[in-house]
């Protein structure tokens, strides 16, 4: 008879599950609520290389990094990604910081992540978020001169 690891069972799921074993809830909470991703980016024809820029999309709430309409966002802006576990890993423009690659590169979460620190104003505090630091793309003017180091 063997017996189960009460070490592996006390595991937040983020370490016991790979991205596609995720529930619905648990898949949505990996989401800190940075919103980096919802910033437009530029990708560089030549090199590929992406630069980000402090341009949010229309529909994202600048002050609650959430958006305003999460269920239709992909039919009221066509080019926004919905996530999959299937796509993460090619999705190079993905914050370093993004839970999403974090789990598919077999990493931890860092402490100031909500699902770590039991309080979604964490990634706020720890100014990982865009909250403050993003204008939305109406008041945006030319992209090459919104482009920012989000890393700092």
């Amino acid at each position: 008879m063997t017996r189960s690891d009460p070490i592996a069972e006390i595991q937040p799921f983020w370490r016991r599950k790979r991205l596609s074993q995720l529930t619905k809830a648990e898949w949505e909470s990996l989401c800190d609520g940075c919103a980096k991703c919802c910033l437009l980016k530029l990708e560089d024809a030549d090199t590929g290389e992406i630069a980000y820029t402090d341009v949010a999309c229309r529909l994202l709430d600048l002050n609650t990094c959430r958006c305003r309409n999460y269920a239709e966002r992909n039919r009221i802006v066509p080019d926004c990604i919905v996530l999959s576990a299937k796509m993460v890993r090619s999705l190079s423009w993905l914050p370093e910081t993004c839970a999403y690659r974090l789990v598919s590169e077999g990493k931890d979460l860092p402490l100031w992540h909500p699902l770590v620190s039991g309080d979604l104003e964490s990634v706020h505090r720890s100014s990982v978020s865009v909250r403050g630091r993003a204008i939305s793309e109406d008041d945006a003017g030319d992209l090459e001169e919104r482009i920012v180091d989000w890393s700092r």
